[in-house]
C-alpha cells in the first residue's frame, strides 16, 4: 500500500469507510446514529455501490434522512424490522459482545461516567446487522468483562432477538462475531498490523484462523467515490470531517 502512487493511498479514515461498506453490502436500509461520520460515510459509499438500491438514513442529515423526528423513527422502523444495519460503540466491549455506554467502576459510584445507553440495547435486540465500531484498539476498551452491560451481546434461550452482533471493527482488525458460541473470531488484521499486536491490546480471547488474512485496501474505483460523491454529501452533517479525513482528489 505504501509504495503505490499517492493517490492511491487510503488515509485511515478512507481504509474504515471501505471496510465497513463491505460489511453492510446487500442491506435494505442503513441507519446512522448521531457522531458517526465514518460509518455515514460507508453507508453512503455502499449506497453508491448499489446504484442508489439501498436506503440511508444518516441522523443529523436533511439531504440524507427520510425522518421528521429523529431517534423516535428509528426505533419505530426497526420495531418493524425496517432496518437492517445499524452502528454501536461503547467505551468498552467484551469478547461475548456486550457493550459498556455507562462508566467504569462498580455501578452506580463509577469512577468514571459517560453519556449513557440511550437505546442502544432497544437497536442491539431488532436490528439484525448490528456492527461494532470503535477505532481504539487497546486493552482498556476490548476488555474480558464489561464494567456494566449497556446492551448485551447474547440472549438467554428463548428470548425473540432478531438483531444482535455482525462484526467488530478497529483501527487494527476486523472481527465476526459468531451469534451461536457467542464469540468473536477474527478474519483479518489491517495493513502494516500483526496478529501479535492484536494479540497484546485485546483484553478478551477470541478465536482465528491458522493464517489470518491482510483486509482488503480500497481499489482506485472505490476511493474515486470516497473521494467525490461520499465526500460532498458527508460534508452537509461532518464538514470538519470532510475537510480533514480525505485524501485530495486524484
Amino acid at each position: 500500500m505504501n509504495d503505490a502512487p499517492l493517490s492511491e493511498v487510503a488515509t485511515r479514515q478512507e481504509f474504515l469507510i471501505s471496510t465497513i461498506a463491505g460489511l453492510i453490502a446487500g442491506c435494505g436500509h442503513v441507519a446512522v446514529g448521531s457522531a458517526s461520520p465514518i460509518p455515514g460515510s460507508a453507508a453512503l459509499l455502499a449506497r453508491a455501490r448499489s446504484g442508489g438500491a439501498m436506503r440511508v438514513s444518516v441522523l443529523g442529515s436533511l439531504r440524507n434522512n427520510f425522518f421528521t423526528d429523529g431517534g423516535v423513527e428509528l426505533f419505530d422502523c426497526a420495531a418493524q424490522g425496517r432496518v437492517d444495519a445499524f452502528f454501536l460503540g461503547g467505551g468498552q466491549i467484551d469478547g461475548e459482545g456486550n457493550i459498556n455506554l455507562v462508566g467504569t467502576g462498580a455501578y452506580p459510584s463509577m469512577e468514571v461516567r459517560w453519556p449513557g445507553s440511550f437505546g442502544s440495547a432497544y437497536l442491539y435486540f431488532l436490528v439484525p446487522r448490528v456492527i461494532l465500531f470503535r477505532e481504539e484498539h487497546t486493552r482498556r476498551v476490548l476488555v474480558e468483562k464489561v464494567d456494566f452491560v449497556s446492551a448485551p451481546g447474547k440472549s438467554d434461550p428463548g428470548v425473540y432477538r432478531p438483531g444482535g452482533p455482525h462484526a467488530l471493527l478497529t483501527n487494527l482488525a476486523l472481527f465476526d462475531f459468531d451469534r451461536g458460541r457467542h464469540r468473536f473470531r477474527l478474519r483479518s488484521v489491517h495493513p502494516g498490523h500483526s496478529v501479535e499486536e492484536v494479540l497484546d491490546n485485546t483484553g478478551f480471547t477470541f478465536e482465528r484462523p491458522q493464517k489470518v488474512p491482510q483486509t482488503p485496501s480500497p481499489d482506485p474505483e472505490t476511493l474515486a467515490l470516497i473521494r467525490g460523491s461520499v465526500r460532498d454529501e458527508i460534508a452537509e452533517v461532518y464538514p470538519r470531517f470532510a475537510a480533514a479525513a480525505f485524501a485530495p482528489r486524484g
